[in-house]
């Protein structure tokens, strides 16, 4: 353990450099070209071949030890969210409306770091590490994992286990916080748009006042969470956008809502479902609106823990001299 903390202390700023160079040139799912290229320029400064272009700019390098299997995957993310970065340091993004707000630039970072260590013990492994660079996590329907895994990325070598991580600065630094079973929520996206009736703003009688419907919708919906989810469960429903109107004097025809619900188990992912569909449908009509609802086709499911994988994680964690490991969720 101590020659490789010794060795991860030597790259320190060299992973830091990584970091800052990717957090300067944000991209988004799907469009990740200038990142994808540095991690590749990495990977073969440091004689580790690779694949790249897997399931879009998806890059997966491969350290093969004295056996071929098992296998372990390495995952990070590398996408970017559009966001304008309001920070003063100087290696803040240099692209307007984009930012790596998540995280995603660490985790490259820190992935490339791993790669270099690794691979100067491969002699040592007895088995491979599949180091998984995935595109678009950031987009909540298709994402990047699915097509990296129609792409092959868990075959040749097949992958017996995979390990991934997320920052977070809710923790202190130098803290490990996980557990067996699920951990990362289900994430699925709706969009609700409310036809209404349009009108002059003087005269709303005249109208069907989408803003107003969408603005009762957005508190009734809270009662998914309050009247219809049994309160030891954890879950999180929150609209997250509300879009509608174009002059201050002029009622508009339409409302569109977004938002995302949160959930860990299958049966209630489906439930919270048919519940927001029942509660926009019935406060539409009761105002003479009617309503979409939409659901992002093939959102992420529930992250579920390996029980034994994770137990040996923590294990290992605890002989980090430091480091505070903590059986909890974000």
């Amino acid at each position: 353990m101590s020659s490789f903390l010794e060795q991860a202390s030597s790259l320190e700023e060299d992973i830091i450099d990584i970091r800052r160079a990717v957090h300067q040139n944000p991209e988004l799912s799907y469009d990740e070209r200038e990142t994808s290229e540095l991690i590749k320029s990495k990977l073969k400064e440091y004689g580790i071949r690779f694949k790249s272009d897997v399931g879009g700019y998806g890059v997966v390098g491969l350290i093969e030890g004295r056996l071929p299997s098992p296998c372990i995957g390495l995952r990070a993310d590398m996408d970017a969210l559009p966001l304008n970065e309001l920070t003063d340091v100087p290696f803040r993004s240099m692209k307007p409306g984009l930012m790596h707000a998540c995280g995603h630039d660490t985790h490259v970072a820190m992935l490339l770091g791993a790669a270099r260590i690794i691979n100067m013990h491969k002699n040592e492994l007895n088995g491979s590490v599949k180091l998984i660079f995935q595109p678009a996590e950031e987009d909540g329907g298709i994402g990047g994992a699915l097509p990296m895994i129609e792409a092959g990325v868990m075959e040749n070598p097949k992958v017996d286990y995979i390990f991934g991580l997320h920052i977070t600065s809710d923790y202190p630094s130098g803290s490990f916080a996980l557990r067996p079973g699920p951990i990362m929520a289900a994430p699925d996206l709706f969009k609700i748009t409310i036809h209404g009736k349009g009108g002059h703003g003087s005269a709303p009688h005249q109208t069907v006042d989408p803003i107003f419907i969408g603005s009762q919708l957005v508190t009734a919906l809270q009662g998914v969470r309050s009247r219809n989810v049994d309160p030891r469960e954890p879950f999180v429903l929150s609209v997250c956008s509300f879009h509608s109107g174009s002059k201050n004097n002029i009622i508009p025809d339409e409302a569109i809502l977004e938002g995302t619900i949160r959930t860990f188990n299958e049966a209630l992912r489906r439930h919270s479902k048919v519940s927001v569909s029942r509660i926009a449908k019935k406060i539409c009509s009761s105002f003479g609106a009617r309503c979409d609802v939409e659901f992002k086709e093939n959102a992420y499911p529930v992250t579920v823990n390996d029980k034994r994988a994770t137990a040996r994680v923590q294990r290992l964690l605890r002989r980090i001299p430091g480091a505070r490991v903590m059986d909890r969720v974000f």
